[in-house]
């Protein structure tokens, strides 16, 4: 295997991640950006035409890294519990690997940016929550699973256990891991989703 050297637009986005990582609630501008990455702001847009372009590949990213591993998941587990578990933890690992990103997808790194930007890192979330709804539709009409709630009152039980552990994260400055304890922290969640 070789090491290839990273595109100056793969570099540029490796450095906006690293400043929302080391300066996390700092407004990032292009002009610091551009001074990170060993360029001028005119290097910087050539690659991407305006900030919110950049924001906008680092969730293409984040979808991409993520929603290609679930859909290895659901092809390989047939217990929705299972399936559950390891979107959740999958999540959750991520995050911990990606902290800069994280401040993106809370929309932490967003605040002061284009609205839409805010509603595009939202999309993320939303699109886990479906998939977290269906498992578990499949779950009651295919397993003969009991749920304790609705697929939709589960589902969004089990988002704010997965954001609430990514938004701890990133409000301690990436000192506390969202994966911490997952075994012991998902028996009390799966618990509360199937009788």
């Amino acid at each position: 295997m070789t090491n290839t050297k990273p595109s100056r637009r793969e570099s540029i986005l490796r450095a906006l991640v690293e400043l929302l990582q080391s300066d996390p609630g700092v407004r990032i501008t292009t002009a610091g950006l551009a001074r990170t990455v060993g360029v001028t702001e005119a290097a910087l847009y050539r690659h991407f035409p305006s900030k919110r372009k950049m924001f906008e590949a680092l969730i293409e990213f984040a979808e991409e890294a993520v929603f290609s591993r679930c859909q290895v998941i659901l092809q390989e587990q047939e217990d929705a519990r299972v399936r559950i578990q390891q979107l959740v933890h999958l999540v959750l690992v991520f995050a911990e690997r990606n902290p800069g990103l994280c401040c993106v997808l809370t929309g932490d790194a967003l605040m002061g940016e284009d609205v839409s930007l805010r509603k595009r890192a939202s999309q993320f979330f939303e699109r886990l929550e479906t998939q977290i709804r269906q498992t578990l539709k499949e779950g009651e009409i295919r397993q003969g699973l009991r749920p304790r709630t609705s697929a939709t009152r589960g589902a969004d039980f089990v988002m704010v256990f997965i954001e609430g552990r990514i938004q701890r994260f990133v409000r301690s400055s990436f000192t506390r891991l969202p994966s911490s304890d997952f075994d012991e922290a998902w028996g009390l969640v799966s618990e509360s989703l199937w009788g």
